[in-house]
């Protein structure tokens, strides 16, 4: 099953990009090692390797915004895979937003385009 990805480029990583499964938009990035991607296609939750904190890690696993995998694609060269997945809540961004990505460059500064979906305080804690 692992046979196509490379995981030796980056340290035994490979990038997820992770795609809503319906409206197709990019709602975040992570990083996966053979244990994460063998773990993702076993239970059908993603999960990745946190480079901070050297383990594995299920999206969702605290806040309940589990990401439910739908299917995976690998690029040519194997080093990175294309998720496609279904959010198990109002979003994914640990900052409260629907996707990780809710800023846009507008006129040289990064505007917040989307709103707010969740009180990511009341999920997570405050912030210290």
């Amino acid at each position: 099953m692992t046979e196509l990805l490379n995981f030796d480029k980056k340290d035994g990583l490979i990038t997820a990009v992770v795609q809503d499964a319906s409206s197709q938009r990019v709602l975040m990035v992570g990083y996966m090692n053979r244990e994460a991607f063998d773990t993702t296609v076993t239970t059908g939750h993603v999960t990745f390797f946190s480079r901070s904190r050297q383990k594995l890690w299920t999206k969702g696993e605290t806040s309940g915004h589990f990401l439910e995998l739908k299917s995976i694609q690998t690029d040519c060269d194997g080093d990175a895979l294309l998720i496609f997945a279904e959010a198990a809540g109002p979003g994914v961004c640990h900052n409260g937003y629907r996707s990780c990505f809710y800023r846009t460059l507008q006129n040289r500064e990064w505007v917040e385009t989307d709103p707010k979906v969740y009180d990511s305080d009341a999920v997570y804690g405050a912030k210290q």
